[in-house]
């Protein structure tokens, strides 16, 4: 058999090679996965639903991550088969081996993205395209599968559908979903994991600040480090969460709500807890303001609220008054701003929340105070930030960055 004949006869994966040995028939591939690997599909869907839903609970009794929805999405593969057909189930435990390569070895990312019910009572996806990608280049990061982006969102869009009940129809609530992806092989030799899991659960939320914007005070922490060069600071993994939480129990006993993650001897700002940090500075000569926030190098999270902020920033605000730039400001860049009176605001800034304002900084012990607008808790681009995404998530405008289900 020829190898255009092979081909012909099962179409094959880009970057796939398949040889003949001399003495053999059979065929083999150089890609870890096999010719016969499916790919994931979205018309193999299967749907099991559980005979009586879920009531959505009050919204006062909305706690983040706290209810779930009726259902879980769930896809398995495994290096010689691939994706197998998907499955909307009732939600409940996963039955996985002790030995399982996640528990041991952190084989394990995720997304995190909300389904809003807009004024007309439609669903919308925020940019969903943007967190697959991301769930795709985590996943293959730490050698889980990846996946056809566009077949996810059709998933995701069905099992959005059948859980639009338990979506919260007030604006500032929504349905948070969590697509996870985990390494499933049993065993404790540490390689690359030739089963996986990817599923999705969902969560009705209430508004992060339910009673208005509640500005934080941040401890500039550089006892600890979040990521550095040539690690994965930029991947959504779960093993970049839990190293975290120490330093954030240790600044919480000292009154503060977050970290203000620094990096190097200079004090590069990266970060802030899990969000990423903007800061607004003016210069008093020219009286020009200035947007800005970590670089991506390969040390901060490509948070799709980033980027929105900064492609928003660029098409509304003034270029003659503004700059928005992409750089690392240093703690001592901004302690002297203070000074100066030339620093205007800062927030952070995640799906969570959409913006977290900054009221305060404290560096060795010294307070670095963040201007806010009078009687309110925030500064006033972070407000007009926080409503143009608004906005767009309730449909209030339309705009390319919502999918509609």
């Amino acid at each position: 058999m020829s190898l255009r004949l092979l081909s012909r006869q099962k179409k094959l994966a880009p970057g796939h090679l398949f040889l003949r040995t001399r003495t053999s028939q059979n065929y083999f591939s150089t890609s870890r996965l096999s010719w016969a690997a499916a790919q994931l599909d979205a018309s193999r869907l299967n749907v099991q639903k559980v005979s009586k839903a879920k009531d959505l609970p009050p919204p006062e009794q909305l706690v983040f991550g706290k209810s779930f929805t009726d259902h879980i999405l769930s896809i398995e593969w495994d290096a010689e088969s691939g994706w197998a057909a998907p499955q909307i189930k009732p939600y409940g435990p996963l039955a996985l081996d002790p030995a399982a390569v996640v528990f041991h070895y952190a084989f394990e990312c995720f997304e995190g993205m909300k389904a809003f019910k807009d004024i007309d009572g439609d669903i919308r996806l925020f940019r969903p395209d943007r967190n697959m990608a991301r769930l795709n280049s985590s996943s293959e990061r730490i050698c889980l599968p990846t996946f056809d982006s566009e077949e996810m969102i059709k998933l995701l869009k069905e099992y959005v559908k059948l859980e639009k009940n338990l979506i919260p129809d007030k604006k500032g609530y929504s349905l948070y979903l969590r697509p996870t992806m985990i390494g499933i092989d049993a065993g404790l030799g540490v390689g690359t994991p030739k089963k996986a899991l990817l599923y999705v659960i969902a969560s009705p939320v209430g508004p992060y600040y339910p009673t208005g914007f509640k500005a934080v005070r941040l401890e500039a922490t550089d006892y600890a480090v979040r990521a550095w060069p040539g690690g994965v600071g930029n991947k959504k993994l779960g093993a970049n969460y839990a190293p975290c939480i120490l330093p954030q129990q240790q600044a919480a006993s000292r009154g503060f709500q977050q970290n203000l993650w620094l990096f190097g001897p200079e004090g590069n700002i990266t970060e802030v807890g899990t969000m990423n940090a903007f800061f607004v500075f003016k210069d008093s000569t020219t009286g020009k303001k200035e947007l800005a926030t970590a670089p991506l190098d390969g040390t901060i999270l490509e948070g799709v609220t980033r980027d929105s902020i900064l492609e928003l920033a660029r098409e509304r605000l003034n270029p003659n008054e503004w700059k928005i730039s992409e750089r690392y400001c240093t703690i001592h860049e901004v302690a002297e701003a203070a000074k100066k009176g030339e620093l205007v605001e800062a927030f952070g800034a995640g799906t969570a929340a959409i913006v977290s304002p900054i009221k305060e900084i404290s560096y060795h012990n010294e307070p670095i105070y963040v201007p806010l607008q009078e009687g309110k808790e925030t500064g006033q681009l972070t407000e007009t930030v926080a409503n143009w995404i608004s906005e767009i998530q309730y449909g209030i405008i339309d705009h390319p960055y919502c999918q509609k289900i």
